[in-house]
């Protein structure tokens, strides 16, 4: 009954599901992500290299050949071009990556922005700025009776 009730206290506590959400959220991030780099951000890079194909670039090694009983041989090969293409990739991706989450973050600062009446503070927030300034005060209060 041991394992039941910790199972039932870890998805009932939210972990699992925050597990989960994460889960598809960045299943979904990551289809997002690819829609750009493949439809957006490669086609132009394409463009500039003139439709190179770098999956095909390789140092070949040995060719194919058929040997004496007649069974082909398969040919050796350094394939360095789809290493490029990842790396590429990878550049792209970092890059949009780097964007959405500096667009999310000053959309997150502005939501946070302590001045603007119109968005509540949460009460912890309110809570620690009155205890701030509670303490400032009693700090100021204590300076000037050492100064007397």
């Amino acid at each position: 009954m041991g394992i039941v009730k910790e199972f039932k206290d870890f998805a009932v506590k939210g972990n699992m599901v925050e597990m989960a959400i994460g889960i598809i959220i960045g299943a979904a991030f990551k289809d997002v992500v690819d829609v750009i780099v493949k439809n957006i951000m490669l086609p132009p890079l394409t463009m500039l290299t003139d439709g190179i194909n770098f999956a095909s670039r390789k140092i070949l090694l040995r060719e194919a050949y058929i040997d004496s009983a007649g069974n082909e041989v398969a040919e050796v090969a350094i394939g360095y071009g789809q290493l490029i293409e990842v790396a590429i990739d990878f550049f792209i991706i970092s890059i949009i990556v780097f964007i959405i989450v500096k667009l999310m973050n000053r959309v997150r600062d502005r939501g946070e922005d302590h001045k603007d009446p119109t968005v509540k503070t949460p009460k912890d927030i309110e809570l620690l700025a009155k205890m701030s300034e509670l303490l400032e005060e009693q700090n100021n209060m204590l300076r000037t009776t050492k100064k007397q």
